[in-house]
């Protein structure tokens, strides 16, 4: 569950920065971003949902150049890395936001806008005590539903077997999402994380959900 007060604050403050070249950001706190004046119009729009460092980003937008990409990033010595590798590549076709993720696609990602969203090992919280914090919980896919477009999918990646036994209990429980296959990624598409948890290797585990449109699981 949000923490309206909080997170309102943060964004409140992320508003006054100057904003990076490639980063953008709301007219208010809530106010939803006109995709259309950032992509041009009838461009798919993808979500890197917690974008790293860029590397998967930076690999998918310069092979779609055709395709909107939105960073969500907290972190902003990594918005600011996501920026200047933007810059040198060129990439016009992304842009980040640097909030948290749930209010991102809560107050600022239009309904039913997106095609794609991009979740690559996120964190598993794997305390027991902090397992509340976990990305993944039925208000979390009831908003990603609300942000994809029917027939949009969820990519997912992580490397610990017990939250990707929770994350995909929680979609099965969604009457809202069939699974699908998951798209491979190539080895430069691969995320910091992921390299070097191959490096180790560590299994990865990986899933992917379609969101049906509201009428689909009632026929």
């Amino acid at each position: 569950m949000l923490n309206n007060t909080t997170d309102a604050d943060a964004a409140a403050l992320e508003l006054r920065r100057p904003p990076l070249k490639f980063q953008l950001a709301g007219e208010s706190v809530t106010s939803t971003i006109d995709l259309t004046t950032i992509f041009p119009p009838g461009t798919p729009v993808e979500i890197d949902l917690g974008a790293g460092n860029g590397r998967f980003l930076l690999a998918r937008a310069s092979a779609n150049p055709n395709i909107g990409y939105i960073a969500i990033e907290r972190l902003l010595d990594r918005v600011r890395k996501i920026n200047r590798k933007l810059e040198f590549n060129n990439l016009n076709n992304v842009r980040v936001i640097r909030l948290e993720a749930l209010y991102t696609l809560e107050y600022l990602i239009p309904l039913h806008s997106i095609t794609t969203v991009y979740i690559h090992f996120p964190d598993p919280w794997p305390k027991r005590r902090h397992h509340r914090r976990r990305l993944f919980s039925p208000e979390f896919l009831t908003t990603l539903h609300r942000r994809l477009v029917p027939g949009g999918t969820v990519q997912i990646a992580t490397d610990h077997p017990d939250y990707y036994d929770v994350i995909r209990k929680v979609f099965r429980a969604d009457p809202n999402y069939a699974e699908t296959t998951p798209i491979p990624r190539l080895p430069h598409e691969q995320t910091d994380f992921e390299v070097i948890f191959r490096s180790k290797d560590m299994p990865i585990n990986q899933c992917a959900y379609t969101a049906l449109a509201l009428s689909d699981h009632l026929s």
